[in-house]
Formats: C-alpha cells, structure tokens, sequence
C-alpha cells in the first residue's frame, strides 16, 4: 500500500511534480478559505517521509540552490527559479526558494507555500479568527514561535500559510522546527 502521494520522491522530475501538485493544491485552499487568491511568496517546502528520500532530495536541492554559512537556514536560494504558468483562474508563480524538510512521522503532507498580505490585513484576518470567526480551512497556527494562518482541509495533503511579507522573508532563513 502507497501512504504517501509522491513519497519517496527518487528523481528530479518526481520533485518537479510533486511542487506543481503543491502549487495547485494550495492555491485551491487559499480559493476555498478566502474565494480569492492571495500573492505568492514564492517559496515551496517539500516534505520527505523517508530517511534515503531525505538524503537524496537534499543532495539535489545542494546542486539547485545557493550554499548558505547559516545553520539555521530553512529555505535555499534556487539558482534558477522555478515558474509554474497560469492555467484556468490560477496565477503563475515563481518559486525562489526550496525547502526540503525532514520525516515527519505525524504529517502525510506532500509539502506547503506561503502567501502574504499587508500587516494591516493580516491582523485583521488574524483578529476575525482569534475572536472566533470561522473561516472555512483556516486557523491560527498552533504555538508562538510563528505568526502565521495555516491552510488545510481534510482531504488535502498539501499546506499552505498565510502572514505578512516580513514573516515570509524570515521563515526563509530560520530553520524549521521539524
């Protein structure tokens, strides 16, 4: 029996895939939470459920994005973006930059993106939720190390996340806590 939808990811083209499943999926649940899409922040995780899968997505994620002396890094700089085109009502979005992260044995999830809004929506969004506003797929991401909105539904296995651009830019350099 296959648990996961792309795991273990074994080539570069399987990466490929598995990041335009992520970009479609998540783009749905910010249409489905919100009934629009907000802007991109151009990063994409992708989440391992294996150890060897681990090893070799990392190994392939040092040949496409840029060294970092930071040992906190969570996302890696792509050399070349990655641009998935438009199709139907969903927007094309550049990703530039890649997140590999580790076996998690509590998460089924192929992977997450980010997207953003200005810090006077966000609070606002963050407000309605926080004061028991329900917003189909969305809630507070649970614990206070980062302020974010988290996107899901049941029958996804992809996240996404929603916060402000500031939040974004230093999800990108502060390691993950899985």
């Amino acid at each position: 029996m296959k648990l996961y939808r792309f795991s273990p990811i074994k080539t570069v083209e399987s990466l490929r895939e598995a990041i335009q499943y992520i970009h479609f999926e998540a783009y749905r649940l910010c249409k489905n939470s919100f009934g629009k899409y907000l802007p991109n922040a151009g990063n994409v995780g992708v989440f391992c459920h294996y150890p060897d899968e681990y090893k070799y997505l990392t190994g392939i994620r040092e040949k496409l994005t840029e060294p970092s002396e930071n040992l906190n890094q969570k996302y890696f700089r792509l050399h070349t973006p990655i641009t998935i085109p438009a199709e139907g009502d969903v927007p094309e979005a550049t990703y530039e930059f890649l997140y590999i992260r580790q076996p998690d044995p509590y998460r089924h999830h192929v992977g997450d993106i980010d997207f953003y809004l200005e810090e006077a929506e966000y609070d606002k969004l963050k407000r309605r939720i926080g004061d028991g506003g329900v917003i189909l797929g969305a809630r507070v991401f649970p614990g206070s190390r980062l302020d974010m909105i988290e996107l899901f539904h049941p029958d996804s296995d992809v996240l996404a996340y929603v916060s402000t651009k500031k939040m974004t830019d230093l999800v990108k350099i502060t390691k993950s806590g899985t």
